[in-house]
């Protein structure tokens, strides 16, 4: 799923395309994306694009008369700019915005049907769809730790949740924790002042850095190819891999259709969290060290 720094880069590329330019026309493929009725999406036509702005992980665009359409691309939706009048054609693709410039299509891989568009009416409708996380450059250390510790959870689902951060998902966490050196499954209650500092500079850090990364490609050219699985990363994406800190291998937890990515030695303090599938499989011969696990890959 785009998270903050991908869906700036959207941002940057398509204010410098669409700020000034009329949307003409709107055409949606796929009944199952337009999630609201009023305003009618046939509103926005004939208008003029005045901002876009991110609401969490959506992407705002505001037309002339204060109405906004708000897209999630949800974990398969990419967004790519094309040539004017352009056809839409397959199944992958469900909507089209047309200009006298180009065309921003909407398509989404798979056969399920996650991306969302909703048409809102001002600064109310926006926030209706806003989740509630705190923005990482808009709070103070303080802020930070108020929000994440509002309920002891673990840090992963911590900053994960769009309700208690905004814009991270399950690879900037990975990127968060590895450079803040903590465990994905540390609980939010038990850390010391200083891992809250380190968590609170690691967040800034690499989402700042990611964000120049990429608004600096979409400067260049549109992002086309993005992806949750950058060769730069440190750890997510990376299990086999070496750490690029201490050079041990990168580890993971699995669960549903996401995975965890860490570094034991940096993280974990040498030990190896549990994989459910795994774990259930092996029992009591699960390895609970790097050691342990580098003895049972040479069984």
């Amino acid at each position: 799923m785009p998270e903050l720094p991908d869906i700036t880069a959207y941002i940057t590329a398509l204010d410098a395309r669409l700020t000034g330019q009329v949307l003409e026309r709107v055409v949606v493929t796929s009944p199952f994306l337009l999630r609201t009725f009023d305003p009618p999406l046939s509103s926005t036509e004939g208008r003029t694009v005045t901002a876009l702005r991110r609401i969490g992980k959506r992407i705002a665009m505001g037309v002339e008369g204060d109405l906004w359409l708000v897209l999630h691309l949800m974990i398969a939706g990419r967004l790519h700019w094309k040539a004017p009048n352009v056809k839409l054609a397959g199944r992958q693709a469900l909507a089209g915005f047309y200009f006298s410039n180009g065309t921003l299509t909407l398509t989404e891989a798979g056969s399920k049907r996650r991306a969302s568009l909703h048409v809102v009416r001002g600064e109310e409708g926006l926030q209706s769809l806003d989740p509630g996380g705190v923005e990482i450059f808009s709070i103070d250390l303080a802020g930070f730790r108020a929000a994440l510790t509002q309920e002891n959870r673990t840090l992963k689902r911590a900053l994960t949740d769009p309700r208690i951060v905004s814009g991270i998902g399950n690879a900037y966490s990975d990127e968060i924790l590895h450079t803040a050196q903590l465990s994905p499954i540390a609980l939010t209650h038990k850390l010391k002042d200083e891992e809250w500092k380190r968590l609170y500079a690691a967040t800034r850090e690499t989402l700042d850095t990611w964000i120049a990364r990429l608004s600096s490609e979409a400067r260049e050219a549109f992002p086309e190819g993005v992806t949750a699985f950058r060769p730069e990363m440190a750890v997510h994406g990376r299990f086999g891999q070496p750490c690029p800190r201490c050079g041990r291998t990168v580890q993971r937890i699995r669960y549903a259709d996401n995975e965890t990515n860490y570094c034991a030695q940096c993280q974990t303090g040498g030990k190896v969290l549990a994989d459910r599938s795994l774990s259930r499989l092996l029992g009591s011969d699960w390895p609970r060290t790097l050691e342990e696990l580098e003895a049972l890959k040479k069984r």
